[in-house]
């Protein structure tokens, strides 16, 4: 099975300071990773050199067998912003239907979206009259057109209650069962235990790299937040 991450060696300087630090890791069709770790620790920078929109110092970033931002790539990769990108004086449908036309999607795949994120009884409603979370679930639905292979999310639950973000990490796991590779940034380690897979980032390195029980096993604890100070204080 081809991987559809594939970073070797991943270096990023912003004016002499090194973002990343010799990053490498892989990731398989249908994985949940969740990537973790304190504001300024390279989550953004990661991302956007997956996405092919960083400049790299070193190192290589594959996606889909393809260079990171190859034209190839456009429509394989869906992304969702922490900022929204979506119109508020437009209606949820005219918002898919506009995406829709820039990523040459049929009205059928609007249909489809609508029915994943659950906004099918919101199609007609403007987005100004949405809550946060009705308005999140209208930027992943945008994210999805198309069935994206890959689906890459910047901390898509934060500022939301308990209930929208547990509904939210079920779609991500349904998308996972589907065969998406899904990445969510997030720096919520309590949500770590919804991922098949850690990538705990700290300084620019990664800290840990396997499934949230190996990391509460490596730590000796039973707290997510506990285990990541634990494996900071050794790592220092």
């Amino acid at each position: 099975m081809q991987p559809t991450f594939d970073v070797v060696n991943l270096c990023v300087k912003r004016q002499h300071h090194e973002i990343l630090k010799s990053i490498s890791f892989s990731a398989a069709p249908g994985e949940l990773i969740g990537l973790l770790g304190p504001s300024g620790s390279g989550k953004s920078t990661l991302m956007r050199s997956l996405l092919g929109v960083q400049a790299i110092t070193n190192g290589s970033v594959h996606v889909l067998q393809s260079p990171a931002g190859s034209p190839s790539l456009r429509g394989h990769i869906g992304y969702m912003a922490q900022s929204s990108a979506i119109y508020v004086d437009l209606t949820v449908e005219e918002n898919l239907r506009y995406f829709a036309g820039v990523l040459h999607q049929t009205s059928s795949e609007v249909t489809r979206v609508l029915e994943v994120v659950a906004l099918a009884s919101f199609a007609t409603r403007l987005v100004s009259s949405l809550s946060a979370g009705e308005r999140t679930r209208v930027s992943l639905g945008i994210a999805l057109l198309g069935s994206p292979a890959v689906l890459i999310l910047d901390e898509p639950t934060v500022g939301l209650d308990p209930m929208l973000r547990r509904d939210l990490w079920r779609t991500f796991e349904d998308l996972a069962r589907s065969g998406t590779t899904v990445m969510v940034s997030s720096h919520v380690l309590d949500e770590a235990a919804r991922c098949a897979r850690l990538l705990l980032l700290r300084n620019g390195s990664i800290l840990f790299d396997n499934s949230p029980a190996q990391l509460l096993a490596v730590a000796g604890s039973t707290s997510y937040d506990s285990a990541f100070e634990r494996l900071i204080e050794e790592a220092e």
